[in-house]
């Protein structure tokens, strides 16, 4: 569920014509609804009730400082994959004890800055990295406390770029060596066993890979606790998809992913983590932007939009679906036509959607991408000179630019020319 709905024919994000927000910030622009941010981490953080938890949010789905001072409001934790994205959730007000240092190439700098500003705990992906963890924390006077990430070799059945947890993948350690690398941990007196992390892949509409996964975990944690490990937490990743094809079947709700943590690991006294990203902001958001042409090709037509790949590159990358929506409802009956949806950009790959069913639309009229609050805006850049988009958050009958669009010159005056030139 979102809240950008039709209201008397005019699409509304919650209690703001979409159309209003356009004229004051200009087209393409990202907007995202705080009630339904609100509403997705409540949903996780009730489907663990009754287990001692932590929802830390993935950051990497949408970092906007707005939307992580929403979140770490509502007590997320939040799960960094970098030092900047650690500075972020630091600068949005969340603790160190709430924040969660994930990703296969941490530097010793980040490991430092971590260290110094409060953490809750790093995982670790590889030997290499232990060690020079170790040797950080040492340096400092201090011990880190670690979950060691096992790649559990299951089958996410998910895109092959956003799958982790096969033995293919580069994430983890497998999990047959998963006991001599906590025994290697526990010898290394700058570190603290505190748990094991796992995370298979993003996008999962199917319960079953998780279970097999997290039964694994659940084996693993016997095994450890019998070697001597203090194992008290569990970080269980993300991963559960949202429907972006709204006439698709829905994927699992939280609830009922809820339901088989419990079935599979709810008898082992541990703390529970997870960290949803995609479904906490994926359909939070859309992005909205206008028809430049429409144009009549050889054997098809074209909608030119204002939006390009360099603002939201999901389908140039992953072939990815997002329904694409009149602003202003079509009436009923209308005739629809096939569109190749597609931005300004010169390259072929700046395509949204092939053949897309689109009722009519002319130049000026405005759409909106449905489910891009995850993995837009952050994945945008300035391709072609073209400025990064505005972001808007909206809140009941109110709406505020989270994040201006850059001038020319603003961007091209963070260039330097060196003084030989």
């Amino acid at each position: 569920m979102d809240h950008f709905l039709y209201r008397d024919g005019v699409l509304h994000a919650e209690d703001v014509p979409v159309a209003e927000i356009a004229a004051a910030v200009g087209t393409p622009f990202y907007c995202y609804s705080t009630a339904t941010l609100t509403r997705h981490y409540r949903l996780f953080d009730e489907a663990l009730a009754g287990l001692d938890h932590l929802v830390c949010y993935a950051m990497k789905a949408n970092s906007n400082q707005a939307v992580l001072t929403l979140l770490g409001g509502l007590g997320a934790g939040m799960d960094v994959v970098s030092g900047g994205e650690y500075a972020r959730a630091r600068a949005a007000g969340v603790p160190g004890e709430r924040i969660v240092f994930s990703g296969v190439g941490k530097t010793r700098a980040e490991m430092r800055t971590a260290l110094e500003g409060g953490i809750r705990q790093f995982n670790v992906e590889s030997e290499p990295e232990m060690e020079a963890l170790n040797e950080v924390a040492l340096s400092l006077g201090t011990v880190a406390p670690i979950t060691v990430r096992v790649n559990p070799d299951v089958d996410a059945k998910t895109h092959a770029k956003i799958a982790t947890g096969k033995s293919e993948n580069k994430f983890g350690i497998p999990i047959a060596r998963a006991r001599e690398v906590y025994a290697h941990a526990a010898l290394l007196p700058g570190l603290r066993v505190v748990g094991i992390d796992v995370h298979i892949g993003s996008q999962l509409t199917d319960l079953e890979p998780f279970r097999l996964a997290y039964r694994k975990v659940a084996e693993l944690t016997t095994a450890l606790r019998a070697d001597g490990h203090d194992i008290t937490r569990l970080d269980l990743g993300g991963g559960l998809g949202i429907p972006y094809e709204r006439s698709n079947t829905a994927p699992p709700l939280p609830v009922e992913y809820g339901a088989m943590v419990r079935e599979e690991l709810g008898d082992l006294g541990v703390e529970v983590e997870i960290e949803p990203g995609r479904l906490i902001a994926g359909n939070a958001g859309i992005l909205v932007s206008q028809v430049i042409y429409v144009k009549s090709g050889e054997g098809r037509d074209f909608l030119i939009l204002d939006a390009a790949m360099n603002d939201l590159i999901r389908p140039a990358m992953y072939e990815a679906h997002h329904d694409i929506v009149p602003l202003i409802e079509p009436a009923a009956g209308v005739e629809y036509a096939p569109y190749d949806i597609v931005g300004p950009v010169c390259e072929s790959g700046d395509t949204f959607a092939k053949a897309r069913q689109m009722p009519p639309l002319k130049s000026g009229d405005l759409v909106a991408f449905r489910s891009a609050g995850a993995y837009g805006a952050v994945m945008s850049s300035e391709y072609n000179t073209r400025p990064m988009i505005p972001e808007v958050l909206v809140d009941k009958d109110k709406f505020a630019v989270i994040r201006a669009r850059p001038t020319f010159d603003e961007m091209i005056n963070r260039d330097t020319i060196p003084v030989w030139l």
